[in-house]
């Protein structure tokens, strides 16, 4: 993918493609829909891209960068989509935590998905927030093959400062 790419949009499809993914590998391994049932995939990428819950993913590199930040992602993180997109998801968590983000990473990418993941955030502006009831995925390309991850989650609290929850 190259950055800075394009924010979804009517003009784009609201990145259709790339939501189908994030759809169609949820489903696969959750058994469960992320997005309305019953419309137009271009109009499911756009209930994505403006839901009113967090959906993120990266690739599958070796330092992995966000390649998806929902409006509501954009939002809790303080970045727009030029400066999330791209960006190394390491960094939406302090450096003390990246550790247990990497055995969150590995757990998923061993057996598919989790769910009710809880773990603290850090927004650009240093705020920090608690996300709860995550669910994490492998994003599979039309073989079955990882192509990266994904995370949705809806409850979040802001933490105090200095809270390490």
């Amino acid at each position: 993918m190259d950055f800075p790419a394009p924010e979804p949009s009517p003009a784009n499809g609201w990145w259709e493609h790339h939501a189908a993914l994030l759809i169609d590998s949820h489903r696969r391994l959750t058994g469960r829909e992320l997005a309305v049932v019953g419309v137009t995939s271009e109009e499911k990428a756009r209930h994505l891209y403006q839901a009113p819950f967090v959906v993120l993913s990266h690739d599958g590199g070796t330092d992995p960068v966000f390649t998806y930040a929902n409006l509501t992602a954009q939002r809790l993180f303080a970045l727009p989509w030029e400066r999330i997109v791209g960006m190394p998801s390491r960094y939406s968590a302090e450096a003390p935590a990246r550790k247990e983000r990497q055995r969150l990473l590995a757990q998923v990418a061993r057996f598919g998905y989790i769910d009710d993941y809880q773990g603290v955030r850090i927004a650009s502006t240093g705020e920090r927030f608690l996300i709860r009831r995550a669910t994490v995925w492998n994003l599979l390309d039309a073989d079955g093959k990882p192509v990266g991850q994904a995370a949705s989650f809806a409850e979040w609290t802001p933490l105090p400062a200095g809270d390490g929850a």
